[in-house]
């Protein structure tokens, strides 16, 4: 009897663009039931291959098959028909509309003929949710109040609407918390049980080995493996396969003695009602404070309040011993205080300029005269700040789009630099970093620690706060439950430490 035929084949897939080869004869099989995880660098080739997948690019050659019949995906919708669902990294949701209105969009649901709207698309849209363990969503909801992680799973929603067969999951748990991600594994599991395939690609190597049955891995646009065991292939290996050169898992050493002098910040009894409550802390300079705690808990809140994105209901931010103006962020950015938001593309970048006006905007009187911008000092200094981490390209000139995630977030940290900031907030810093590039972003941020500036940084990923900080403080809702220095605690330790019901110390 002749082996059932993968549920997908792609064979030889080419795709250039301009200037670009952007896949170069790639294979990728994919069986009815399986995770088939997808991994490399930002510009390996992933989100490309995934878009001809999706229908959005027409490969230049190669061949893809559909349950052993050769397909021909033209569009969204053609792959669609076929069973195939992606849920980008950038959700495609919108925000103006409701959650059951975003679950059917394009595809409403019928009967006798006639859409089906109001009560009866909700109560579809509800028992999908339910299957997702999210029953707690209301269709009715504009998804723009909804939380990243629950956007996540009315994106999930949506693509279940259709009969699918095969759902390509894009960073699928960059926005969520632990608890969540187990909820996402325990969906990909009774999934794939049913018979539906799954392409998993992230960034965090523990996932694929936890939930990957096989690996295929991409290199400049090239499939340099090609169905690896996931659970069995050492992650040393797959780096390896990545990066070209191997890639240890290893943070910068911390100083040996720990930061002395006054206190660059100081946030003295700082709440903000329904957010988090009496927050004391300071950071020196030369030295790394990290805040642990689930998506939640207040992390992200404290840095846009420190910042003066929103405003306390109490307390006060002082820095270098000046108490500054509350809910201000000029005040905050000329005491001295920069912030790499967590959505960087959304919150810090200007997607349509260049690197070098991405850079410079915070600093932009320096270069403004009599209403007239010098741009070639501009550029010398935007030249001299990218340089100095080692951003790639070395030209500031070109876009910043066209940047990889890591290097993106290198040009904001090079934007605070230029203005000479003494407090750096860092929110997931690494978020839709490649394994290579976080190892460069590590030492980076050590660097500027070591050369004297204050970092306050939050993390979901537990061993990046615990690799990259100097002292810790572990938040559950909203309010901290303990403080140690890192080299103290563990990710067992600080995970007992977040949930619920365990004991404060």
């Amino acid at each position: 009897m002749a082996p059932e035929p993968p549920l997908l084949s792609m064979s030889g897939i080419t795709k250039s663009f301009p200037g670009v080869r952007a896949l170069d004869g790639v294979d990728l099989d994919v069986q009815a039931g399986e995770v088939h995880c997808l991994l490399g660098q930002n510009g390996a080739g992933k989100s490309t291959l995934i878009k001809v997948l999706a229908g959005a690019h027409q490969p230049d050659t190669g061949t893809i098959r559909w349950r052993g019949e050769e397909a021909a995906l033209r569009s969204p919708i053609a792959a669609m028909r076929l069973g195939i669902a992606t849920i980008y990294q950038e959700l495609d949701l919108v925000e103006h509309l409701s959650v059951a209105e975003n679950v059917h969009l394009g595809h409403e649901p019928t009967a006798a003929g006639f859409v089906v709207r109001g009560k009866a698309a909700r109560a579809a849209t509800a028992a999908l949710l339910k299957r997702l363990g999210h029953p707690e969503i209301d269709p009715a909801r504009l998804v723009g109040e909804l939380s990243a992680a629950q956007q996540q799973i009315v994106s999930m929603a949506r693509a279940l609407s259709h009969d699918v067969r095969l759902i390509v999951m894009d960073e699928p748990s960059a926005a969520l918390d632990p608890d969540e991600v187990d909820n996402l594994f325990r969906i990909v599991g009774d999934l794939t049980a049913g018979g539906v395939a799954v392409v998993y690609i992230s960034h965090r190597l523990e996932e694929i080995r936890r939930i990957g049955d096989r690996v295929t891995v991409l290199k400049d646009g090239r499939a340099v493996a090609v169905g690896l065991p996931a659970k069995s292939t050492p992650t040393r290996e797959v780096v390896a396969l990545m990066t070209g050169r191997n890639v240890e898992y290893v943070f910068p050493e911390r100083p040996v003695s720990a930061p002395g002098g006054s206190p660059v910040l100081e946030v003295k009894g700082l709440a903000r009602q329904g957010e988090f409550e009496h927050l004391d802390l300071e950071v020196h300079p030369g030295e790394i404070v990290g805040l642990a705690g689930l998506v939640g808990s207040g992390r992200s809140e404290i840095l846009e309040t420190v910042y003066g994105a929103r405003r306390p209901s109490s307390g006060q931010v002082v820095v270098d011993g000046k108490v500054l103006k509350p809910g201000s962020v000029r005040a905050a950015v000329r005491a001295g205080i920069g912030l790499a938001p967590e959505e960087r593309k959304a919150q810090a970048l200007l997607m349509l300029e260049s690197v070098t006006r991405n850079v410079s905007v915070s600093s932009m009187s320096r270069f403004s005269r009599g209403g007239w911008i010098d741009r070639g000092a501009e550029l010398g200094a935007a030249r001299t700040a990218t340089r100095e981490l080692s951003l790639r390209p070395d030209n500031p000139s070109v876009p910043i789009r066209t940047l990889s995630g890591g290097n993106q977030q290198k040009a904001v940290l090079a934007r605070w630099l230029l203005r000479g900031c003494r407090v750096l907030l860092l929110d997931e810093p690494t978020r839709g970093v490649d394994v290579g590039a976080r190892a460069e972003l590590y030492a980076v941020v050590r660097r500027l620690a070591d050369e004297g500036l204050a970092v306050l940084l939050v993390s979901s990923e537990v061993p990046e706060v615990l690799g990259l900080a100097d002292r810790v403080l572990v938040l559950r809702e909203g309010r901290v439950v303990h403080t140690a220095p890192a080299r103290e605690l563990d990710e067992h330790r600080v995970l007992d430490l977040v949930m619920e019901g365990s004991p404060a110390s």
